[in-house]
């Protein structure tokens, strides 16, 4: 089945490079603009199943971009989220009266807007469950990344958001060494940035916290990372 297709509208390089990341990593087909000129015409092309639009545009803004869209035959029944910095009541109503079907607010997180997307794909594929997913369990870990939760023999451990990603990479795909260069480029999604150096600090917390598991993680010397595949 063909991925779902994202198209981005946001001027900001930095931030337009850090959303198409992030959701090409979950799996999204991802086109961009950074222009309200280009987003039409690229937007018929593209086809989108959702549309994240920012606000501020250098030649134009959210709301015109908007009308545009719902005016299309091709586009007008495509969900729109509207991602922004305004977060005054009456932007909320405006974006809402032109059909804009989420508004989140910046600064958000990535689980807040991947949520909000799964909600609108769930809406024009209906047939798709882009939710499903079978919770991780490697020996005695437990990871289940919908509620952001990792227990050992039961018992919930306390992880930082940057060990939770951490702990989920490796224990997917068990017996994969994973260099501290890829580590890096999965766990970055432009919130919290990781470094290659500061991986190994991160490690040692997670082993710690993992108590007598902590050693289901080996160091391979020099490259990186895995976990044993038991």
């Amino acid at each position: 089945m063909s991925a779902a297709r994202v198209f981005l509208i946001e001027d900001d390089e930095a931030t337009r490079t850090v959303l198409t990341k992030l959701l090409t990593n979950e799996g999204l087909q991802v086109h961009s603009t950074g222009t309200g000129k280009d987003a039409l015409s690229s937007a018929v092309t593209f086809r989108p199943d959702v549309i994240l639009l920012d606000y501020h545009l250098p030649d134009t803004d959210g709301f015109e971009i908007c009308k545009s869209l719902k005016l299309n035959r091709t586009l007008s029944s495509v969900p729109i989220i509207m991602v922004t910095g305004r977060g005054a009541d009456t932007d909320t109503v405006t974006a809402l009266e032109l059909g804009v079907d989420d508004y989140v607010t910046k600064p958000f997180s990535s689980a807040v807007l991947l949520a909000r997307l799964r909600a609108a794909l769930r809406r024009v594929r209906p047939k798709e469950n882009f939710d499903d997913y079978t919770p991780i369990k490697i020996h005695s870990i437990g990871i289940d990344e919908q509620k952001v939760r990792v227990t050992i023999g039961g018992e919930e451990v306390r992880l930082t958001a940057t060990e939770f990603k951490l702990l989920s990479l490796l224990a997917a795909q068990p017996g994969r060494t994973f260099t501290r260069t890829h580590i890096v480029e999965k766990l970055n999604n432009g919130m919290h940035p990781v470094t290659e150096r500061s991986i190994d600090v991160h490690m040692v917390s997670l082993r710690k916290k993992l108590l007598g598991t902590g050693d289901l993680i080996e160091t391979i010397r020099g490259i990186g990372y895995r976990m044993k595949d038991i």
